[in-house]
């Protein structure tokens, strides 16, 4: 079976001076986006307390991670509304809006009143808000992804779009380092008492520095191509799903990108913390080493994409991840330390190997004139049903069946159909940018 995996309209050369604005400007949004959305992961803990009080604490940290997991389900509405705006108005103007929307429902979590305050009303509040959020985060990723994807050329265009999910781990490693460096610096007891209220209020003067680099930034040259040759889809949701195959496609690819990524930054924590009972200090230092180094192997994921083509090196990678998920977790069942964390370094590199080469896949499945309506579609489903919804999974899977290996199962699912997918990629799937 063979396929080529490498553009056919993909035009030579390094960088202009506009691509590197834009790449800056995108990325530092796009840094803050994941800051803003992912923080309230690794405050769990204490938003699960301050608005789901329980006598069991298990009850509380569920009742978190629901939330968690429901803004994730939103960010597919978000994606139908902000994908086609984005093929109608362009990427730069809904990388505003998107931005704005983000930092400011963050900034507004930071000043909701808790259960203890005015009862019931409160997790309404923060269930509604972190709607917001998901809403936002659904229009974010397939804009973003076009809108580099297209300034690119395309013998860089791995590289490019690599760096997009690895400032979505730095994002989440900055989250990480700020609850816990507030932690260790407030102590527990205040962070419960109000302290967990500081990571999101940080999110106001971040977000009005990325929005005013974002302004400075101008649309893409396939977009503005196309929109000068009247080119563009008059409803980009309909002609998106004229074209079952390549959001499919996308869909399967994506499931692994994401089961692996918020297993890695956002699970492991929970993992180590609370199933092999290791001390604050050893889950800080090992969550963000494992998040680091994932982060620093997707750049050279996409470099191997670019040198070597999407498909085959995305295949042996979703093999070995497939083996890992099950090895991470039967390590954590057999609380085998030592062998977790070998295990869970080696599933961190592999994740950001295959997470590396997604986006520049996803781009190339899809023409222009429907590229961020389908990749809003097939991008967030997918993240909604294996992505965020992870840690509530695993941690309702381990509660239902009392075994710290019953979550590798999952994990490896979401491999499998990758695989599978990954299989099913022919030639001429792959329109180009140009297309």
């Amino acid at each position: 079976m063979t396929a080529q995996t490498t553009p056919r309209t993909a035009p030579r050369g390094g960088p202009n001076p506009a691509a590197r604005r834009a790449f800056a400007g995108s990325v530092a949004g796009h840094l803050i986006e994941w800051y803003d959305y992912g923080v309230y992961g690794y405050l769990a803990v204490y938003m699960g307390a301050a608005f789901f009080p329980s006598d069991d604490p298990l009850v509380s940290v569920l009742s978190s991670f629901a939330v968690f997991a429901l803004s994730f389900f939103i960010r597919p509405l978000g994606g139908l509304f902000f994908g086609p705006l984005a093929d109608r108005i362009g990427r730069r103007r809904t990388l505003l809006i998107v931005l704005t929307v983000m930092a400011s429902s963050t900034f507004l979590i930071g000043l909701l009143p808790t259960y203890a305050a005015i009862g019931v009303a409160a997790p309404l509040l923060l269930v509604l808000v972190r709607c917001v959020q998901g809403f936002s985060a659904g229009g974010e990723v397939g804009t973003v992804a076009s809108f580099i994807a297209e300034h690119a050329s395309g013998a860089r265009r791995g590289f490019a779009t690599s760096w997009l999910l690895a400032i979505s781990a730095a994002g989440l490693v900055i989250g990480a380092l700020v609850v816990n460096g507030l932690t260790w610096w407030l102590g527990s007891e205040t962070m419960a008492e109000g302290g967990w209220r500081i990571p999101f209020l940080i999110a106001g003067p971040l977000g009005l520095i990325t929005l005013w680099l974002r302004m400075r930034l101008e649309d893409s040259p396939a977009f503005l191509s196309m929109q000068a040759a009247s080119e563009g889809a008059k409803s980009p949701l309909r002609a998106a799903f004229a074209q079952p195959r390549a959001l499919l496609l996308v869909f399967g690819v994506v499931t692994l990108a994401t089961s692996s990524f918020y297993l890695v930054l956002t699970y492991y924590t929970t993992l180590m913390r609370t199933a092999l009972g290791l001390d604050a200090s050893t889950v800080f230092f090992a969550s963000i080493g494992a998040a680091v180094l994932a982060g620093a192997f997707m750049p050279v994921g996409g470099l191997i994409s670019d040198r070597f083509g999407r498909r085959r090196p995305m295949i042996v990678y979703a093999v070995i991840a497939i083996a890992l998920c099950l090895a991470v977790f039967y390590a954590a069942a057999t609380t085998s330390i030592a062998l977790f964390l070998v295990f869970a370094v080696a599933l961190a590199i592999v994740s950001g190997l295959y997470g590396g080469s997604v986006y520049a896949l996803m781009s190339e499945l899809l023409p222009t004139r429907i590229r961020a309506t389908g990749l809003a579609i097939s991008y967030n489903l997918p993240v909604a049903l294996f992505g965020g919804s992870a840690p509530f999974v695993a941690t309702l899977l381990i509660s239902a069946t009392g075994s710290l290996a019953s979550p590798g199962y999952y994990f490896a699912a979401t491999g499998v159909l990758s695989l599978i997918t990954l299989l099913m990629i022919r030639p001429r799937d792959q329109v180009g940018i140009d297309a």
